[in-house]
């Protein structure tokens, strides 16, 4: 029973290699795959076990260390071993955080690869929100520690997506329709993806290159859902085409949160804290969310916005139509925020920010000049979609206007 339900359908083997090779040998070390020695933490669910046996080969092959996190999968209500959790841990089991053992996993490891494989996107419903709110704050340290070192140019991580039986359903998709989006969106159709991904990665370098040239003061959004303004700040830059996800197509930045005014909404729905929401609605007021509303599952948006700092923008992205392979909703942020078609997408993210936006060396920043600047810092980080039509202006310093977005395109 479990070997069909975990075998439903996969690629074939020599799709699976190729993956796992993108993964190490090109998401890792910023595209440069990683060096014999290097020590990676792969954390993949059972129901991605033939890509976990293959990125242990690829990382062996190349030398590397494999610290492994192979975990349980939820099939059924009896193991639904989260939700129990959840449901039945105390205050102090909800607060308990392995300190010397997450510390010691953040200085052991070089690199490492988080694999998506949901087997049940509504595992926690019913779930007190708050609890999972808990939860997170009390595992802030160690996303604290793995942000200094990577700060410090000795970690890289990459996120990467592994097909499910459940994630094909939600999707509306059959399981074969689901992976032909993850095989095209990562070019592992082509016959050395690795050297598609550079060639793609150097032409939205191109535009990286000529957005960062642009004086910004701030961007007013404007669409027929949208009307919102945002102002960069002091030594801001975009980034895009790291590796940190595969695939990603997107350009974005971390603003000063305190400059985010007026409104917006969202046509995507949000799978969070395994909840679905749907038809978020935010409004900004000096930088904090004034207003919030939701469809469908509203608790948990407005929950998730109460988490400390959560209530800010940590990041503001756009996708550019004509970089992303991605036509289908995916049912997952990591392919659905990359998504092309006719308009791109456009996507801000409430809670932290990325350090790596700032223009320098992140490395000696204090926490106090982080929060000078506007760096927003949170235990959350939820990026919020849209597909709809957008127009993206630019107010340069000097008062000179340019639209760098429109029609899913980057105008620069």
């Amino acid at each position: 029973m479990l070997k069909s339900t975990l075998m439903a359908y996969i690629p074939n083997q020599k799709i699976l290699e190729k993956y796992a090779d993108v993964l190490v040998n090109f998401a890792l070390n910023s595209g440069k795959g990683i060096k014999k020695g290097d020590t990676v933490l792969v954390q993949v669910g059972e129901s991605a076990r033939p890509l976990y046996v293959e990125l242990l080969k690829a990382i062996w092959r190349k030398g590397g260390n494999v610290i492994s996190n192979y975990s349980l999968d939820t099939y059924s209500e009896n193991d639904n071993t989260s939700k129990f959790f959840y449901e039945n841990a105390t205050k102090e089991q909800l607060e308990f955080f392995p300190a010397k053992y997450q510390k010691g996993l953040v200085e052991e490891m070089d690199h490492s690869i988080y694999i998506i494989s949901e087997t049940n996107k509504h595992a926690l419903k019913g779930v007190d929100s708050k609890k999972m709110m808990m939860r997170g704050k009390a595992f802030k340290p160690g996303q604290e520690w793995r942000r200094e070192k990577e700060n410090a140019g000795k970690f890289t991580w990459t996120l990467a997506l592994f097909g499910t039986e459940a994630m094909a359903k939600e999707a509306k998709l059959t399981e074969k329709e689901y992976w032909n989006q993850i095989i095209k969106a990562c070019f592992l159709d082509e016959v050395d993806p690795i050297k598609k991904w550079k060639e793609v990665y150097k032409q939205m370098a191109e535009v990286e290159k000529k957005m960062n040239k642009l004086p910004i003061d701030k961007l007013h959004v404007e669409g027929p859902d949208v009307d919102l303004w945002i102002s960069l700040g002091k030594n801001r830059k975009w980034v895009g085409g790291s590796g940190r996800n595969v695939p990603s197509f997107e350009l974005f930045t971390s603003p000063d949160w305190r400059g985010t005014n007026g409104t917006i909404k969202f046509n995507q729905p949000l799978y969070r804290y395994g909840n679905l929401i749907e038809g978020i609605e935010l409004e900004f007021k000096d930088g904090k969310v004034i207003k919030s509303k939701a469809k469908k599952n509203e608790k948990v948006l407005k929950d998730m916005i109460a988490t400390e700092n959560a209530n800010k923008v940590g990041e503001f992205s756009l996708t550019d139509k004509r970089f992303s392979r991605i036509t289908k909703f995916m049912a997952e942020t990591l392919f659905d925020e990359n998504m092309g078609g006719p308009q791109g997408n456009t996507h801000i993210a409430l809670g932290s920010s990325y350090h790596d936006c700032y223009l320098g060396s992140p490395s000696g920043v204090t926490k106090e000049e982080w929060e000078e600047l506007g760096f927003n810092d949170s235990s959350v980080h939820t990026d919020i979609i849209s597909t709809t039509e957008r127009t993206v202006t630019a107010y340069l310093h000097g008062g000179k206007e340019k639209v760098i977005y429109k029609n899913g395109e980057f105008r620069v």
